[in-house]
């Protein structure tokens, strides 16, 4: 199986209060545009994001500055990411949830560390697939940090 080597996975940027389905704020999409400033040099080869606007939204700028399309998921079915991912080769960017990076994490390998809270928005993981089949999981800070 080729398998990528490095998976880095998101919570989208902050969102407003209000609707079922709601945009990103400013602040959330200042957020998006600094994490495609911070992997636009990773070789990103796929950008995977839940079909929520915030998600949408926050895996944007750096699609559109790789010109690579944003394949959607249903984060229903984690599985079925996890598959689909694995089957690629190079760096891929997942764009989640609060309540699903963490299952997404352990699916691929990775550890995710402490629960995400509610006004969480920083944490990337980086998934480090090793030569050996073992998973380095490494939390990086997309900026603004949260406080």
């Amino acid at each position: 199986m080729a398998e990528p080597d490095m998976i880095y996975l998101v919570r989208h940027g902050e969102k407003a209060a209000d609707g079922n389905d709601p945009s990103l704020t400013p602040q959330g999409r200042q957020r998006a545009q600094n994490i495609a400033t911070m992997l636009h040099r990773a070789g990103i080869q796929a950008i995977f994001s839940s079909a929520t606007v915030r998600t949408l939204e926050t895996a944007k700028p750096l699609s559109a500055s790789l010109s690579l399309p944003v394949q959607q998921y249903d984060a229903g079915r984690p599985e079925a990411l996890v598959d689909k991912v694995k089957a690629l080769q190079g760096p891929v960017l997942v764009v989640g949830h609060s309540n699903t990076l963490p299952e997404l994490v352990r699916l691929f390998g990775g550890a995710p560390g402490t629960e995400i809270g509610d006004n969480e928005f920083d944490r990337v993981y980086q998934l480090v697939n090793g030569a050996d089949g073992k998973v380095t999981t490494v939390l990086l800070t997309s900026l603004p940090a949260t406080p």
